[in-house]
């Protein structure tokens, strides 16, 4: 008879407990422990698609595989992966429910015509998979859909079709017999999350699953889930934005400061190949309180319209407010300006929003919020031939920032006329193959009678 026990699990970071604890001690959460009843019966191995036992090697002997990359066939995601699908390697994608994790990922299984693409999925049937093919407009008779969501029987079809690509739609939707405990406990996702893993190193098949995310914005299930897959993406964006964008945050492979930038329509997710375009409002006005910054994400050179809007306190108390910009960096900018440049900001309402709902973390951004914020409370409009990449200090001195060349050139590209600088930038770059005009400020103040002053 199967002997069993029961074992009480963190739902938040997986830690395992005899008996109900009140606070997790390993994350300190509250009321996060449940119980689960785990089996010891002993479950036959899936030889059918084991290989040999492996056996200790001498480095030097180890023959190094020089295997190519799969490409998705789409170019973004190519470029975040750091070139395409590893052979064997375990992809993980999380977001918020309806950001396009599942478009994405029936995108990239339709565009995969060359290789047998396995699709599970455990939340949709066949049929309205069928359906969101069709919106696409794509086809692919190498595609296979499979609505399961039991391992041992997604085992049996994989020995049967051998798939280059499996896709699973979503981990938390899997279970194994091996486990009493319901689909989504913390013990399924790790034991599934494992087992495919080991399915992907020994027959070298890349597996992309799909993960969902709890309410403070992380990937459900034991944190173990990040840790033993080779890579992590992150999907996010706003319902009411049509931009999306997919950042790494954990590659064996490859970078993990990359981004790509995808608009959603009826058609699926299109790639933003040049961003800086989109994002950038054109218009023949002059309006005051929007700049431009050159940023860059990753090692990709963004420019962005950064909004700010000053104005009387209506209320007595000033307001503070941010969208895609850290609070409290614009607090401290403020409290630079009034400190460092005599702007008397304390009793007024300060709004700043990034445009198009990127969220940025580059300081460099800072002399483009400082330009923004003394343009709406000066009511002067900045020339939108204009763009700025500096850090703003303490002091209100203008701190150079890292691969400054990308900047200036992305600036360069798009046409802009004068980009403000640090005045303490390496000397050595050269400036004499662009054709925009390099202006390099030390100080606050120095950019304030750059940009307002009137003769």
């Amino acid at each position: 008879m199967a002997k069993s026990k029961t074992i009480y699990f963190c739902q938040n970071c997986g830690a395992e407990s005899a008996k109900w604890i009140g606070r997790c001690p390993s994350c300190g959460e509250w009321n996060t422990y449940v119980e689960q009843v785990v089996s010891k019966t002993k479950v036959q191995s899936l030889a059918a698609y084991e290989t040999e036992k492996q056996i200790p090697q001498k480095i030097a002997e180890i023959k190094s595989a020089k295997q190519g990359r799969i490409s998705t066939g789409i170019g973004e995601l190519d470029r975040i992966l750091g070139g395409g699908l590893v052979y064997g390697s375990v992809i993980l994608i999380g977001g918020e429910p309806g950001i396009g994790k599942s478009t994405l990922s029936l995108q990239m299984a339709l565009k995969l015509e060359q290789h047998k693409v396995l699709y599970i999925s455990g939340e949709e049937s066949p049929q309205q998979i069928k359906l969101r093919a069709e919106r696409l407009n794509l086809q692919n008779d190498n595609c296979f859909i499979l609505s399961e969501t039991l391992l041992e029987n997604i085992y049996t079809h994989a020995v049967n079709i051998k798939p280059d690509i499996i896709i699973v739609d979503s981990i938390q939707t899997l279970y194994t017999d091996k486990l009493e405990s319901s689909a989504g406990t913390v013990s399924q996702i790790r034991e599934t999350a494992a087992s495919l893993l080991k399915y992907a190193k020994e027959t070298g098949t890349p597996v992309f699953l799909i993960g969902h995310i709890n309410k403070e914005g992380n990937l459900a299930g034991p944190k173990i889930l990040e840790h033993v897959v080779d890579t992590v993406l992150q999907f996010e964006g706003d319902h009411n934005n049509m931009y999306r964008i997919l950042r790494t945050t954990k590659n064996r492979f490859g970078s993990t400061s990359e981004l790509g930038i995808f608009e959603m329509n009826n058609k699926g997710l299109i790639e933003v190949k040049d961003p800086s375009q989109v994002l950038i409002t054109r218009t023949d006005e002059n309006l005051s309180g929007t700049s431009i910054a050159s940023t860059v994400n990753g090692a990709r050179p963004l420019l962005l319209e950064i909004q700010a809007l000053v104005s009387s306190a209506a209320y007595g108390t000033p307001q503070r407010s941010t969208t895609g910009f850290d609070n409290r960096r614009l607090g401290m900018l403020l409290a630079v300006l009034e400190k460092r440049a005599g702007f008397r900001l304390g009793q007024k309402d300060v709004f700043l929003n990034i445009a198009g709902g990127i969220k940025v973390d580059d300081p460099a951004t800072d002399l483009s919020v400082i330009a923004s914020v003394l343009s709406s409370n000066l009511d002067m409009p900045v020339d939108k031939t204009f763009c700025f990449a500096g850090e703003v200090g303490l002091t209100g001195e203008i701190r150079p920032v890292n691969r400054i060349e990308q900047r200036i050139g992305e600036a360069d590209k798009l046409g802009f006329k004068k980009i403000f600088i640090s005045e303490f930038s390496s000397n050595s770059m050269n400036l004499s193959k662009y054709n925009i005009q390099v202006v390099k400020v030390a100080k606050v103040e120095e950019l304030f009678r750059a940009l307002f002053k009137r003769n």
